[in-house]
Order: structure tokens, then sequence, then C-alpha cells
């Protein structure tokens, strides 16, 4: 669990505890600016139907495309700190023998 103290610490790190809603606030900010394209794309429909069209696909590739580029980064930092702590676990039981 979090603890206010445990900022102060340096023997534990927070960013594995804060990557999970940190991944969830970039989902929320792409999904928001995807439907923010499409909507721009769907109004520009109206003096361009192709451009309308082809920003309205782009906008959807691109939401695609940045949350699996966010999933990517945030598995990358998880999987740094976890091989972090299995090396520490290796040292450990090295220095026991």
């Amino acid at each position: 669990m979090f603890e206010y103290r445990g900022l102060f610490r340096w023997d534990q790190f927070i960013t594995p505890l804060i990557i999970k809603p940190f991944f969830v606030l970039v989902v929320a900010v792409v999904v928001l600016s995807g439907l923010f394209g499409i909507l721009s794309g769907l109004t520009m429909m109206a003096i361009s139907p192709f451009s309308g069209f082809i920003a309205v696909l782009l906008s959807l590739l691109g939401a695609v495309v940045a949350m699996m580029l966010a999933r990517i980064a945030c598995e990358f930092v998880l999987i740094t700190f976890r091989i972090n702590e299995h090396l520490g676990h290796m040292r450990e039981q090295q220095d026991r023998h």
C-alpha cells in the first residue's frame, strides 16, 4: 500500500505504484484526443468529404497506435523495475553463500 512516508525513503520505488493510474490517465487523454479528431473530421466532411474521411481514419488509427505505445512504454518501465528487483534478490542470495 502507498504511504506518504514512503516518498522520503529511497529503498522502495513509487513508480511501480503509480504506473497504472498514469496509464489510465494517458488512455483517457488519448481517447479524448481521438474523439476530438473524429469530430473535427466529421465537421471537415461538410467542406471536403474525402479530407474529412481521411481525418476520421487518421484519428482512429492515431488513437489506437498511441494507446499501444503508452502500454508498451508502461510495460517497459515495469519490466525495468522488475529486473532491478530480481537482480537485488540474486545479489542477496550471492551474499549469503
